[in-house]
C-alpha cells in the first residue's frame, strides 16, 4: 500500500470529495469537475466522504434496500417508481418472487402449494426448461385450478409462465434470479467507481472512502464495496480495518525517518436510526416523507458504531506507540454525517430572519444562521444539519483522544461551512454532483486543504468551485434549479420563501394577481 509522506517543502494536500451520490453512468459536468479540481490542487491524497452511490437511483430498483436487513427490491421508494417511469427503466420479475405469489394465490385459494414450488431450484430448471422467449409473466389472477399435487419441471413453469399470449416477453419482463439481479447491481456499481474515479487514477493519486446513508441502498453493502475500491490503483482501503469505512491513513514526515507527523481519520459515521421492526412500522411514513425527493431520513440518521468512537482514541495509542514517544499525533476526520456539535456553529434567530434555515427533527420548529463569531470567512449554510437524532460522544471522544484538530463532514448538500467549537473545527464540503439536490451549479465543489508539517492544525481550506474552475452554468442549468428549489414539504417551503429574492417572487407574482382579482371584480361591477 502506498505511503503517505509530507513533500520536501513540508506541505501535504487533501481534496474532500462529498456526494457524488450518482448512478452507474456519472453525469459528465462532476467528471469535469473532479478533473478540474486535481488539476488546480495537485493533491496528495483523495478522500471520498460518502454518499457516492445513488443508491435509490432507478438504474437499482431491483436491488434497492431500503433498509439493511431488508429483501433485495421488496420496498422501493415512490419516486423511485416514478423516476423509473419517467426514464423508461422497468423492474425484472425475479424467479423466486414470481413463484412465491403463485404459492400465496394458491393459498388463498385453500389449496396445497407444491413443494416443488418452493424450491429455488427446481422453479429456474423449470423456467430453463421452458424458456422465455415465447410466454409472459403470470399474474396472481391466472394460477389455474387443477394443481393438486407437486407438479413435474413442465407444471411448474406453467404455474410461473402464462402462455396464452404467445408473443414474446420484452426483456425486462424475463424473470432472473436474485444472484444474476445482484451480479448486474455490482457491474454498474464499478460504472460508477470508473466514472467518479476515473481523473484520480488518471492522475495517479492515493485515494480513500468511506460510506454514507446511501451507498448501500443499491444493494451492495459497504464491505463489498471496499473489495471493488480495491481493484482500483491508489485504492487505500485497508482489507484489515477495524469496519468498512472507519480507518487510520498516517502522513509521515518529509525527512524519510517514518515517523507519523499527522493523521488522515475515516470514520463510517452509519446510515440510518431505528430497528428493523421499528422501520416495518415507519414504512408508510417513509415513502411519503417530506424529504423523501432525495434524503429519505423518516427513521432517523445512524451514528458511529460503539467501538468506532473508542478507535479514535486507540488508534492515537497506537500512532504514539509507533513514533515510540506516547503522544497523539495531529489528526484530522473524515466521515458523511456530522454529529449534534454542528449546531453550535450556528445561532437561533426569529422565524422570518432572511436567509434562515429551519432545524430538522431534534432542532425542528427553530431557525438558525451562521454564527459568524465562530465560522470562518466564506462559509455558507443552505439546509438545516441532518444529524442523529442521539449524541453519542463523537466528538468528547475525539477531545479525549488528544490531537484531533478538525472533523469534516459531508451529507448535507448546500452546506459549506467552517466553525470552531469545543476546541475543534467542525466544517463540511457541499456535494460534488450534479445528480443529486444541493446548491447553486457555481456552488457545488471540491474542498481542498493545505497543510504543514511543522503545524498540520494550522491548516489552510478552500473550496474549489464549479464557479471558479469552470463558469457560473452547468449543463442542465433547469435540473439544477430545480434541484436548488425543489419544495417537499412545509419546512423546505418555509425555507424558499426566506430567501429574499424567492421571497420577492412570489410576493410579485402574488401583487399582481391581487391586481388582476381587482380588476376583474370592478369591470364585473360595471
Amino acid at each position: 500500500m502506498t505511503s503517505l509522506r509530507f513533500r520536501e517543502d513540508g506541505s501535504f494536500r487533501v481534496l474532500q470529495m462529498a456526494d457524488v451520490q450518482d448512478g452507474p453512468d456519472v453525469l459528465p459536468d462532476t467528471i469535469r469537475l473532479i478533473r478540474e479540481a486535481i488539476r488546480e490542487a495537485d493533491p496528495d491524497l483523495v478522500v471520498f466522504t460518502g454518499d457516492q452511490i445513488r443508491g435509490y437511483d432507478p438504474a437499482y430498483i431491483d436491488t434497492f434496500l431500503r433498509r439493511r436487513g431488508e429483501e433485495p427490491g421488496a420496498r422501493v421508494r415512490a419516486v423511485t417508481e416514478i423516476e423509473a417511469k419517467i426514464r423508461g427503466i422497468k423492474r425484472h420479475p425475479v424467479i423466486r418472487k414470481v413463484s412465491d405469489r403463485v404459492a400465496d394465490r394458491l393459498t388463498e385459494a385453500g389449496k396445497p402449494v407444491p413443494a416443488a414450488l418452493l424450491d429455488p431450484d427446481t422453479v429456474t430448471n423449470a423456467v430453463a426448461a421452458a424458456g422465455a422467449d415465447s410466454t409472459d409473466v403470470i399474474t396472481t389472477s391466472e394460477v389455474g385450478d387443477s394443481v393438486e399435487t407437486s407438479p413435474t419441471p413442465e407444471t411448474v413453469s406453467t404455474l410461473v409462465y402464462s402462455t396464452q399470449s404467445g408473443k414474446a416477453s420484452p426483456a425486462h419482463e424475463t424473470p432472473a434470479t436474485l444472484d444474476e439481479l445482484m451480479n448486474e447491481t455490482r457491474e454498474k456499481v464499478r460504472r460508477t467507481f470508473s466514472g467518479f474515479l476515473g481523473p484520480v487514477v488518471e492522475a495517479g493519486v492515493p485515494f480513500a472512502a468511506t460510506y454514507g446513508n446511501h451507498d448501500f441502498q443499491c444493494g451492495i453493502l459497504a464491505d463489498e464495496q471496499d473489495d471493488i475500491y480495491r481493484e482500483y490503483p491508489g485504492c487505500l482501503n485497508p482489507d484489515d480495518s477495524l469496519e468498512p469505512g472507519t480507518f487510520a491513513l498516517p502522513v509521515e514526515s518529509s525527512d524519510g525517518s517514518g515517523r507519523v507527523a499527522m493523521s488522515v481519520m475515516m470514520v463510517n459515521s452509519g446510515d440510518y436510526a431505528g430497528k428493523p421492526e421499528e422501520n416495518d412500522a415507519q414504512y408508510p411514513a417513509y415513502v411519503v416523507n417530506p424529504r423523501g425527493l432525495d434524503l429519505a431520513d423518516a427513521d432517523g440518521y445512524g451514528t458511529p458504531t460503539p467501538k468506532a468512537i473508542e478507535w479514535l482514541g486507540s488508534v492515537q495509542t497506537e500512532l504514539g506507540e509507533r513514533n515510540g514517544d506516547g503522544k497523539p499525533v495531529p489528526a484530522i476526520a473524515f466521515q458523511h454525517i456530522p454529529p449534534q456539535e454542528f449546531y453550535d456553529c450556528l445561532k437561533e434567530v426569529p422565524t422570518w430572519t432572511p436567509n434562515a434555515v429551519e432545524g430538522a427533527r431534534t432542532h425542528a420548529g427553530r431557525c438558525y444562521v451562521l454564527n459568524h463569531e465562530v465560522c470562518r470567512p466564506g462559509s455558507r449554510l443552505g439546509e438545516a444539519i441532518g444529524c442523529a437524532d442521539e449524541n453519542v460522544g463523537e466528538v468528547d471522544a475525539l477531545r479525549e483522544a488528544g490531537g484531533y484538530f478538525a472533523l469534516f463532514c459531508g451529507h448535507d448538500h448546500k452546506n459549506s461551512f467552517v466553525g470552531h467549537v469545543h476546541d475543534i473545527d467542525l466544517g463540511y464540503a457541499p456535494t460534488c454532483g450534479f445528480e443529486c439536490y444541493g446548491p447553486k451549479s457555481r456552488y457545488r465543489g471540491i474542498r481542498l486543504f493545505e497543510f504543514h508539517e511543522s503545524n498540520p492544525a494550522g491548516y489552510v481550506t478552500r473550496m474549489l468551485t464549479w464557479g471558479n474552475l469552470v463558469g457560473r452554468y452547468s449543463s442542465n442549468e433547469l435540473r439544477v434549479w430545480f434541484e436548488d428549489h425543489c419544495v417537499t414539504g412545509a419546512v423546505s417551503a418555509r425555507n424558499e420563501l426566506r430567501r429574499p429574492q424567492v421571497f420577492a417572487v412570489v410576493a410579485g407574482a402574488m401583487s399582481l394577481g391581487f391586481i388582476a382579482i381587482i380588476r376583474s371584480l370592478i369591470k364585473a361591477a360595471r
